[in-house]
């Protein structure tokens, strides 16, 4: 028989209380995280399902050729971020599921309000990369937590997925800049009110292109009618 020394426990293999403890508080931790982050998750699964339904109003709304294609090619990564995500919720075990999110609902509302207020304004297309940048820029928030927290609990797979969602985001933030700057708000100062068209080359450089108006040819006089 083995006999432990004063205060310690007997040396049968058995772990301390404290460490018993620490290992129960780490669980408990992760736990919370998990179940934070399968919330969060859930709420962007929402939020990429609204998008769906909302950027096809988008495409209508926009005057800008290139905006519209913009907006076109932007719905079909959305698509591909929901089935994406449901490939996340997988790698954690979890049934597929959504959660409403409110803060996307809001900022489409207000996306719409403001649509409403520039509907036949040179400012329209200003003003629906500035709703789209709103939705853009909470996105780009939540996919950074969601990544952050997905590398935190151990999951590789998933944080993987998460990132390159992320990055996509943020790239489609940067291609609304750019769209902004090369066109779209020029056309917010009366630069289209020409009837111009703006349009998209090879480089995805985006032009403005103004009607020239013709001089109309001066009539030869006609001759007066006079009573007799």
């Amino acid at each position: 028989m083995v006999v432990a020394a004063k205060g310690n426990l007997p040396v049968t293999g058995e772990r301390h209380p404290n460490e018993l403890s620490s290992t129960k508080t780490s669980k408990d931790k992760m736990s919370a995280l998990n179940k934070l982050f399968l919330e969060e998750l859930a709420d962007r699964y929402d939020a990429e399902k609204q998008l769906v339904q909302a950027i096809p109003k988008l495409i209508k709304l926009a005057t800008c050729k290139a905006l519209q294609e913009h907006f076109q090619c932007h719905l079909k990564k959305t698509e591909a971020h929901v089935q994406k995500l449901e490939t996340v919720f997988k790698a954690f075990d979890a049934k597929v599921h959504a959660r409403k999110c409110e803060a996307t609902v809001g900022l489409l509302k207000e996306g719409e309000a403001i649509a409403a207020d520039f509907k036949g304004s040179p400012a329209i297309n200003a003003a629906l990369i500035s709703a789209a940048q709103k939705i853009e820029h909470y996105a780009i928030a939540s996919y950074g937590c969601l990544h952050a927290w997905a590398v935190v609990l151990g999951n590789p797979g998933a944080a993987g997925v998460l990132e390159e969602i992320l990055k996509e985001e943020k790239a489609e933030n940067d291609s609304f800049i750019a769209l902004a700057g090369s066109c779209c708000n020029q056309e917010a100062i009366a630069a289209c009110q020409d009837g111009g068209a703006c349009s998209e080359d090879k480089n995805k450089k985006t032009t403005h292109t103004a009607v020239v108006a013709r001089p109309v040819k001066n009539k030869p006089p006609q001759p007066e009618l006079v009573g007799h």
